[in-house]
């Protein structure tokens, strides 16, 4: 019986981290029989209900980032940091990975440190075109970063990255689309509009929604999936009186997106890395609403690489109270534009990057074997 590879993959704070480290995860067991993979991440993020809802233990550390005004919480951090240190130590030392795999967040950097001061393989996923710190911090340690955008080489030290795309799950195109229309009480004779922000939600596209939900609703008879995020969910409920809107499905988080995918006709969207390659692999039109609160303004430079290829359109925050009815109507009014946004967007789709960056984690686990078995019978 061949020996099990023991994977430690660290991710945190934000969907677009954890779900393509979920994805890399589960091309790892499908392509490795004997394979033990675990997490960490921390208890008040999206990784604590949904990694075990994958299916994969968790560890947490007490980590969070340092935030670039003075407030209170700035002066727990050093205490977080060392105590996060102590806790990566723990952990590995407890769990022996043979590599560590960081997908982002500021949960991978204590993780990733202390794998490189133990002489860990690492290796690093970054889903944007300008990469995130904690990768930054940690490129110097790594052996492989896997890359979604090419611009992102120049932030990283030369001959280290590989560009495949970004992890999307697979469960997004395993869905039965009755069971899916279904599932959220609606018709296949309708059009459907999802408006997702994100698993945070996005202010901009809820008080856009808010103001235009009437026109959208009444007056195109759109079925309405708003996923307006659980921080805004109590606000946006009491601003939206539902009763009012039979083909309005309001929620704060959605787990089951292949359903939300495979009924959908235009999304609305955030332009997170994550976001955008679900949307190029399902191959959904979008209208793109890039956040400007994100590092590098990576989130524009994302939606301008779709825009330019055909499969979305973009409306800033602040143009999108004024242009989010006129954009739809336009769209839903000329279905041949949708259908080659749809077409657009699978042509520039990756759906083989979580499998492409698991063949290259169980490879450098087999050459580091290797270089084992080597050593010891010199």
């Amino acid at each position: 019986m061949s020996k099990s590879y023991r994977i430690l993959i660290a991710a945190g704070g934000t969907g677009g981290h954890v779900f393509p480290a979920i994805s890399i995860a589960d091309a790892l067991r499908d392509q490795k029989e004997s394979v033990i993979i675990e997490f960490v991440g921390t208890k008040d993020k999206i990784e604590w209900k949904v990694v075990p809802e994958a299916g994969y233990p968790i560890h947490n550390i007490w980590i969070s980032g340092f935030h670039r005004r003075l407030t209170m919480k700035n002066l727990l951090f050093p205490l977080k940091l060392f105590s996060s240190i102590i806790q990566s130590y723990q952990i590995i030392r407890k769990f022996s990975p043979d590599i560590v795999v960081a997908c982002g967040g500021y949960v991978a950097g204590p993780i990733g440190w202390v794998a490189a001061q133990k002489r860990i393989p690492l290796v690093l996923q970054e889903q944007n075109s300008f990469p995130g710190v904690t990768n930054r911090l940690l490129a110097k340690y790594a052996l492989i970063i896997f890359t979604a955008f090419k611009q992102a080489d120049r932030y990283f030290p030369d001959g280290k990255t590989k560009l495949l795309g970004n992890p999307v799950r697979k469960s997004l195109l395993q869905f039965d689309i009755s069971e899916a229309y279904h599932h959220f009480g609606f018709s296949s004779d309708k059009p459907t509009l999802a408006v997702l922000g994100g698993s945070g939600g996005a202010k901009a596209i809820n008080e856009a929604m808010q103001q235009t939900l009437d026109r959208l609703h009444d007056e195109l008879h759109l079925q309405i999936i708003w996923q307006c995020g659980s921080r805004y969910a109590e606000e946006t409920k009491q601003k939206i009186d539902e009763s009012k809107y039979s083909n309005l499905r309001l929620m704060p988080f959605i787990d089951k997106m292949e359903d939300v995918y495979a009924i959908s006709d235009l999304v609305i969207s955030r332009a997170g890395a994550g976001s955008c390659a679900e949307l190029m692999v399902t191959g959904k039109p979008a209208i793109l609403v890039p956040s400007s609160n994100v590092a590098g303004d990576h989130q524009t430079k994302n939606a301008e690489a779709m825009v330019e290829n055909g499969a979305a359109v973009m409306i800033s925050d602040n143009e999108l109270a004024n242009k989010l009815f006129s954009t739809t109507d336009h769209l839903f009014n000329h279905k041949d534009q949708l259908n080659e946004m749809a077409e657009a967007a699978k042509s520039i789709a990756i759906p083989d990057a979580s499998d492409k960056i698991a063949s290259q984690i169980i490879n450098l686990i087999t050459k580091k074997e290797s270089d084992n078995r080597e050593t010891v019978t010199q």
